[in-house]
């Protein structure tokens, strides 16, 4: 089990973690998801002891080793810049965790070659790792890291510079590698695709702050607060300010003119958010959850025009506006919209999110409140 427990990172006027508690568990999947600058990469090299933290404990099977050097750990680290020993083989880099470790010749070939196949570098064992494709040879850093069977696995986008094809397979067969290790596997990455293809757990990240930790898919349905939910969204959250009256949404017009008027949109307010108070919320929604057709039977839809479709093989990405409010749809297939067009959006408002205006989840609030009235 490693446990960080209440650790910071502060350097100088900067602080680069902020208070940060998580416990993960011997032969865990644990992602670590947020933008560029968030924190991931800090968070691994405290993990890993490349850096020492401000305050607060690494605890690793109970033991604090908040001050034991990465050499004296039983860590593996992968890189999203590759990192190889250019004047030993394919074959050679793979195997130099096990001959440090002292395995006999025979083990160390059968898990080589084992791993090689797995990564789809056997035709190169006994080529340097300069003669190799940047892909293949992140495969073989990779590959090196999982032959070392280390307590502790930290993989800094690992799978970044493959290419298409081979990450996606690689994202496949990963958590099948990682569920037979038993080791503890800590996955950075800045796209919430891949966390949710990688599944386990997600530790949502934001300037320094952990903002959730759970089972990826229920911090990708449930999300504590708009933070998290716009962590966990690419293309971006689409957000509007309304005002929830009774059974209506009524979203705020920026151009609807003098304070007061009743703005043009409204929306059904969703089973899922009928036990909040009525008041000014900012309403989330995903972009996949917005349609060009009805997604149920009365599905509501909301007037707005076009702007730019950006095709991107089998999906598009349409971006609308109404007022001042900007809103971006994922659409199935090759959407080409002229610009300036009128269209009406469907919304899927079984997967609409409300929030506060301190930024918390009103939904989870609602539950709360009425297990406790229950």
């Amino acid at each position: 089990m490693l446990e960080l427990i209440d650790i910071t990172k502060v350097s100088g006027a900067q602080t680069h973690i902020h208070p940060t508690n998580l416990v993960l568990e011997r032969g865990s999947l644990n992602v670590l998801l947020g933008p560029t600058l968030s924190g991931k990469t800090t968070l691994l090299r405290l993990m890993a002891g490349l850096e020492k933290p401000t305050t607060g404990e690494v605890r690793f099977d109970g033991k604090n080793v908040a001050g034991v050097s990465v050499q004296n750990r039983n860590v593996a680290m992968v890189y999203q810049q590759f990192i190889n020993y250019p004047s030993m083989t394919v074959y050679d880099n793979i195997a130099s965790p096990l001959k440090v470790a002292g395995e006999k010749r025979d083990v160390i070939d059968r898990e080589v070659k084992k791993v090689a196949e797995l990564m789809r570098l056997t035709p190169f064992l006994q080529r340097l790792p300069l003669s190799l494709s940047g892909g293949q040879q992140q495969r073989t850093a990779l590959a090196r890291a999982i032959v070392k069977k280390a307590g502790l696995v930290l993989l800094d986008e690992p799978l970044a510079n493959l290419d298409y094809k081979l990450r996606e397979e690689m994202r496949e067969e990963l958590p099948k590698i990682f569920a037979a290790s038993g080791s503890i596997f800590v996955y950075a990455t800045t796209e919430p695709s891949e966390a949710l293809l990688l599944g386990g757990n997600t530790a949502t990240l934001h300037e320094g702050r952990v903002s959730q930790f759970g089972k990826t898919i229920s911090v990708y349905r449930h999300p504590h607060d708009l933070i998290t939910a716009s962590t966990f969204a690419d293309p971006p959250l689409n957000t509007v300010a309304a005002i929830k009256r009774g059974e209506q949404f009524a979203l705020v017009d920026w151009d609807s003119g003098a304070e007061g008027q009743q703005p043009a949109l409204t929306l059904p307010v969703p089973r899922q958010l009928a036990g909040i108070a009525d008041g000014p919320v900012t309403l989330a929604i995903q972009p996949h959850h917005l349609s060009l057709s009805a997604p149920f039977a009365g599905a509501p839809h909301l007037a707005v025009t076009t702007q730019i479709s950006e095709i991107a093989g089998s999906e598009s990405f349409i971006h609308v506006r109404h007022g001042k409010s900007r809103w971006v749809m994922l659409s199935h297939g090759v959407r080409d919209l002229d610009p300036s067009l009128d269209i009406d959006v469907f919304v899927d408002t079984r997967h609409l999110m409300a929030f506060g205006e301190d930024g918390r989840s009103l939904a989870s609030r609602a539950s709360a409140t009425t297990r406790q009235d229950g």
